[in-house]
This record gives structure tokens, C-alpha cells and sequence, in this order.
């Protein structure tokens, strides 16, 4: 089924303007899957991913193995859930690194289906960074992949190393699926986990850590009255016959998961806390506040996409599109004892409007605080330091999602920056469209015009594009040079061609 466009604005607008009544502000660009079951909220204990622990350490790598299988897991309380995950969990382990330590990732698949595996943010080598058609294929796969679309592509049998040298700052990054057509279904089905990584500055400064560092992995998904999860298709391809229908602007589930279980709790003290956001959902933007006894509690912002800001900001809420993360710090104190604070979602309707609950069940010491400089001061970037602007226009066109109005070709590039330069990126849209651009960290420049929203200061690596808004963003360009890529991060628009190459020269 093909979708004129008065067609896909009718669609793009109901789902947004159901989150607050504006075309630009609501839970982004898609359509919403409605689940059979739905499970009690607030009762499952919040759980903590693992953490991967190295298969062996040598002078120059620590070296991990991840093995992409098929699991049962409790997504809900009281039914399994067929999940792909690396490792069988969903989150996978976590990936905990040290900047300038390089880490080895052996990725093992025994799925039935061919993967990529991207680490979003990573200052990676590009045959590395996870090009949707390097792919690793289960033992005996048959038909063997193709050079996809005319593409020079990789093709590893059963398993391949991924190379991350760990030369950027701290931040927390996370990894997931990248295969070319398919990352839509993939993710949905398990396909990411986090990866930390730390620096000796942090380390040294008193944040909340240990069991007060909670990483907060928040996707929605749609379930079956057996618990099997939803996707438009049956072999959840949204490329396959008949598969896109009214489901082209992409995927919204209504029951909310944190962490790979729905609407989580989770007791704490009466201390403070640091919130790793991350929206790992395919298509559905949130704007999260922290809601308690009929006020909302300060959220601190420390980080960004890339990193620590240089000193701390502070909300009462924060959007966070499809690949965004925030680092924040909450204070529990001066809460009574039996208080119970709720992680809000405003752009939500009916059960998506809330996203987790705290708990406050006991008082405890707190030697943590927030330092008024986190990161090294270092001057903004300024058009000055741009040696050259470009203009990268997200557009709906002739039934595709396109870049500059082209379908993708895994082939070709649309730019070709210098290493070691910085360039002035403008993003135009017609649509919601979250922005990913691998390998380049960028900052902020201007919104519409004006001042970009107070949580988009620091380094990032994917900006919220709002319909028909333009976005300036300051890229700079190191690490490695080869081919790298930006795309639109709603992952059934990813999936239907919304992305572009470009070389670093």
C-alpha cells in the first residue's frame, strides 16, 4: 500500500498532535500499535543491565564477546517474551570502557538472520562503525547476502571483531542493530545495550556512582495476548509486500519499558541520584519530568549525547528524541519517607504518559554533590571555526523518505569533510526527524533562528529536527578518516532510505 502525502500528513498529525496539540512538539512522527495486554504499572523492580566482563586482557585491548541469540525473557511480569538479544537480554551487557583503552568486541550471531552492529556515538575506524551492509551471518546462512544496492559491503560468517579505539571523552553511548533495511525490527526485537564509557576527570569528580548511577534505557513496544511482541509485518520486515501501509511514518508502542521491563519501580534514598537517559524507541519522541507530592523535582542536567557539559544545568524537563541521551542528577532528599516520584512522559497519551516510578523507602548519607565545572572549559565552537556550510534537507518525496530528495545509495556520498576540520551542517525537514551523524560530535548552533533548547548544549551526536525547522549544528570531524553516515533516526524512516554517506577525507 503506497500513502499519498495528504495521506502521511494526516497520519504524522494525529500522532503528534495527540501528545499536545502542535504539529512541531508532540511524540514525533508515526502511528501507534495497540497491545493486547497490558501489564500493571509500577510494580516490577527496576533491573540493572550487566556488565560485560572481558573473555581476556592483553597490553593493548581489553577483549569482549557478545553472542546474538534467541531468548525468552520476562518483558512483562507474567508472561515470556521471544526476544533477540546479545547475550539473550534485553538490554544486552554492558560495555564499560576507559577513554584511551581500546576494547575489542567480538560480535557471535546465532540468529536466523544477518546483523550490523553500530556503536552510536563511537569515534570508531569505519569498518568498524557498523555500515548497514558490513554484515555477520549465522552459520550456513543461505542465500548468502548480496553486495546490497551495488555496495562495497563486508560479509563476516557467524562472527567478526569491532575495533573501538576509546579516544573520545566519557559519555554513555549505547550499540544496537545497523543491517540495511532491517534495523527497525531488529532493535524492536532486542538488538542494543549500553556502553559506558569513563575518564579519569570523572571519575574524580563526586557524582553519584555505584548503585546510584542507574542507567535508564526507556523504548516502547507493542504486545500480543501471549506476550510476543508486535510489528507491522509478520517477519517484522517493513519492507516486505503490503508490510509499510499506514505504518510508513514509523512505529509507537503503547506500553513503556525501562531497562526491558514495563514502567518499572524502583526504591532509593533519600540521596541523590544520576539518571542516564536513553530513548532507545524506534520512532516515539518523550518529554520526561520527574513528578512528585503535586510539584516537579529539579533535574540536573551533567551531560549530553557525547559527554560531560562544562558545568550543570537545571530543568524541570528535557526532550529526548529516538537516540538522544542526557545524563542528569536527581536529589531525593528532603522527600518523607514513603514518597513516591513518578518519571513522567507530557507528549504520552493514556499509558505512555508515564514512564517509571522512584520510591523513597529509606534516608541514607550523601557525600555526592554536583561540581560547578564538570568538563575541561573549552571555548564553544563559532561559525568562525566552519570552513564550509552544507544544507542536508529530510523529506518525504514520491512515496520514500530521502535525503536531498535521494533514495540511499550505499555507494555513493553526498560530502567529503577534511579530518581535523569542523563544518557548518544545516538540517531542514518536513517532518519529526532526529538526526544521527556517525563518527562527527557536533554542537548546537541555532534552532529555527533562535537559541537551541537549554538541554542541547555540550557535544552531540543526534539532534531533534522538528517539522518544517531548520537546525544548525557545528560538526567536527576526527578521529579516522573513510566513509561514515548521517540518517534520520526514526528507524522505519532509516529503513526506507532515509539516509545519506559521507567521506572523511
Amino acid at each position: 500500500m503506497s500513502l499519498t502525502r495528504r495521506g502521511l500528513l494526516t497520519l504524522a498529525g494525529a500522532a503528534t498532535v495527540a501528545g499536545c496539540g502542535r504539529l512541531s512538539d508532540g511524540p514525533g512522527t508515526g502511528r501507534l500499535l495497540t497491545s493486547k495486554v497490558h501489564p500493571p504499572r509500577f510494580v516490577t523492580p527496576l533491573p540493572i543491565p550487566a556488565t560485560a566482563r572481558p573473555v581476556r586482557v592483553t597490553a593493548d585491548a581489553d577483549h569482549y564477546v557478545l553472542t546474538q541469540r534467541v531468548a525468552d525473557v520476562n518483558l512483562l511480569p507474567d508472561r515470556k517474551t521471544r526476544i533477540w538479544g546479545y547475550d539473550g537480554t534485553f538490554p544486552g551487557p554492558t560495555l564499560r570502557g576507559r577513554r584511551g583503552r581500546p576494547m575489542v568486541v567480538t560480535i557471535r550471531n546465532e540468529l536466523p538472520v544477518p546483523t550490523s552492529t553500530h556503536l552510536h556515538g563511537g569515534v570508531t575506524p569505519p569498518d568498524s562503525d557498523g555500515f548497514p551492509t558490513d554484515l555477520t551471518t549465522p552459520r550456513g546462512y543461505s542465500p548468502a547476502p548480496p553486495v546490497q544496492h551495488g555496495a562495497p559491503g563486508q560479509v563476516h560468517e557467524i562472527s567478526r571483531d569491532y575495533h573501538y579505539p576509546m579516544a573520545q571523552r566519557a559519555a554513555t553511548l549505547w550499540y544496537h542493530d545497523h543491517r540495511m533495511d532491517f534495523t527497525g525490527p531488529q532493535v524492536w526485537r532486542g538488538l542494543l545495550g549500553l556502553c559506558v564509557i569513563t575518564d579519569p576527570r570523572e571519575e574524580a569528580l563526586p557524582l553519584p556512582r555505584d548503585e546510584r548511577d542507574l542507567p535508564l534505557v526507556i523504548c516502547d513496544r507493542a504486545f500480543d495476548e501471549d506476550g510476543s511482541l508486535q510489528y507491522p509485518s509478520q517477519d517484522m520486515a517493513m519492507h516486505a509486500p503490503g508490510a509499510r501501509g499506514q505504518f510508513v511514518t514509523g512505529v509507537f508502542g503503547d506500553v513503556i519499558l525501562v531497562n526491558g521491563v514495563a514502567w518499572p519501580r524502583h526504591e532509593v534514598s533519600g540521596v541523590r541520584y544520576r539518571l542516564r537517559l536513553v530513548n532507545a524507541s524506534n520512532a516515539r519522541r518523550y518529554r520526561l519530568a520527574l513528578r512528585a507530592g503535586g510539584r516537579r523535582l529539579p533535574m540536573i542536567q551533567i551531560g549530553s549525547d557525547d559527554g560531560l557539559l562544562s558545568a550543570p544545568i537545571t530543568h524541570t524537563e528535557i526532550i529526548v528524541t529516538p537516540g538522544e541521551r542526557y545524563d542528569v542528577v536527581v536529589d531525593f532528599a528532603g522527600l518523607p519517607i514513603g514518597t513516591e516520584a513518578t518519571l513522567v512522559n507530557d507528549f504520552g497519551t493514556g499509558g505512555t504518559t508515564e514512564v517509571m516510578r522512584f520510591a523513597v523507602v529509606r534516608q541514607a548519607t550523601d557525600d555526592s554533590r554536583v561540581p560547578d565545572r564538570l568538563a575541561a572549559a573549552e571555548p564553544p565552537l563559532t561559525t568562525a571555526d566552519a570552513v564550509t556550510e552544507r544544507q542536508f534537507d529530510f523529506r518525504y518525496d514520491e512515496g520514500r523518505w530521502t535525503v536531498n530528495r535521494r533514495l540511499y545509495d550505499p555507494a555513493g556520498s553526498l560530502a567529503a569533510p577534511r579530518l581535523d576540520t569542523v563544518e557548518l551542517w544545516r538540517f531542514t525537514s518536513d517532518f519529526h526527524h532526529p538526526v544521527h551523524v556517525h563518527l562527527a560530535h557536533f554542537q548546537v548552533l541555532s534552532r529555527a533562528g533562535r537559541s537551541p533548547e537549554p538541554w542541547e548544549t555540550g557535544w552531540k551526536d543526534t539532534v531533534d529536527v522538528r517539522p518544517y525547522e531548520t537546525v544548525e549544528v557545528l560538526a567536527k570531524f576526527a578521529g579516522h578518516r573513510g566513509k561514515y553516515m548521517l540518517h534520520c533516526h526514526n528507524l522505519e524512516h532509516e529503513d526506507m532510505a532515509m539516509m545519506a554517506n559521507f567521506d572523511v577525507v
